[in-house]
């Protein structure tokens, strides 16, 4: 892995010989070489030019724990009892269930770059270093799995309010679980619970933000469906502390609302938001493949489709939705 400190010193942008670095760091040239070398592996574009070092054209907004807690109100902010923020792990998810045992609520696990991320369905996440938003926040439900319902609905509403918060409008939600603008991937969100399913149970919360994708990294090459990121559609630069603060504070206010009143609060909200409202949808499933039309979703957070002049309702599990247009 690419050495920390290392990264603080290039996030400038500007140039940095190999001898400079290597006795603030105390590496050899070599060592130095190597990190650089392996940079690009990263999603991370690094110039090197003889008698000048090495630079990262497009540096490197590197989150900062102090940074990001402070865009947060002091409500919220007195929530979190655990903070970690890593360069490198496998998954922010990961982190937190190896942690369950100590932090079952109030941790947050952040980190600039994830080699297994994961989606539903097994999907891998994928994201160059330090330029999208992996988090995992831990959350204890009293009320069993029951209390759970509609939770990642809800998640990404507040997502979805956070950067309104910041200026970005027209994201819209896909369910159960994902961001879009204008149909392509925004963000994604993967919940893992653990406990009693009739009683106590600690869930994490995963979100996935695509902020700075960069269009030319190689890992953006082993995403299998349309995607966007936040440096696209927004008109204003994008500060990651400032981003994840928002979203933390929005996500914290909303599960305190979520925890006493469940997803009835938040019902309506969502069907403003929803980017497939009275469409003619496809639900898929490992068994089967269902047509009808999108009316929403109940008070459960489940799946309303018409078919045939009858409203049914489906429930989280392995399904996916696809927009079709009807024939005929």
């Amino acid at each position: 892995m690419i050495d920390s400190a290392l990264l603080k010193i290039l996030a400038d942008g500007k140039f940095h010989s190999g001898t400079s670095l290597g006795k603030t760091l105390n590496f050899s040239r070599s060592a130095i070489w190597k990190q650089m070398q392996a940079l690009p592996e990263f999603g991370v574009e690094v110039y090197s030019v003889r008698g000048r070092g090495y630079r990262l054209p497009r540096g490197l907004d590197l989150l900062e724990v102090e940074r990001f807690l402070d865009q947060m109100s002091p409500k919220t902010r007195a929530v979190l009892q655990h903070v970690e923020l890593k360069t490198f792990t496998d998954s922010t998810n990961l982190m937190a269930l190896r942690n369950i045992d100590q932090w079952r609520d109030g941790a947050l696990y952040v980190s600039e770059f994830q080699h297994a991320g994961r989606g539903r369905r097994g999907r891998t996440w994928v994201g160059p270093l330090a330029t999208n938003l992996y988090f995992s926040l831990m959350w204890r439900f009293a009320g069993g799995a029951a209390a759970l319902e509609g939770l990642s609905l809800m998640v990404g509403l507040s997502m979805v309010q956070a950067l309104a918060q910041l200026g970005i409008k027209g994201v819209a939600l896909k369910w159960p679980n994902d961001l879009l603008y204008k149909r392509k991937k925004l963000a994604g969100i993967l919940l893992e619970m653990q406990g009693d399913a009739s009683g106590e149970v600690s869930v994490v919360i995963g979100v996935g933000l695509n902020v700075a994708m960069r269009e030319l990294s190689g890992l953006t090459q082993e995403i299998d469906q349309p995607w966007t990121d936040l440096s696209s559609i927004s008109d204003r630069s994008i500060d990651r502390n400032e981003l994840l603060g928002v979203c933390l504070s929005k996500l914290i206010e909303n599960l305190q609302l979520f925890s006493q009143q469940g997803f009835a609060a938040f019902m309506d909200s969502w069907h403003q938001v929803h980017a497939f409202q009275d469409s003619y949808v496809k639900l898929i499933t490992a068994q089967t493949e269902i047509a009808g039309v999108c009316r929403g979703v109940n008070a459960q957070g489940a799946l309303l489709l018409e078919r045939y002049d009858k409203i049914e309702a489906h429930y989280g599990g392995e399904i996916s939705v696809r927009e079709i247009q009807p024939t005929g």
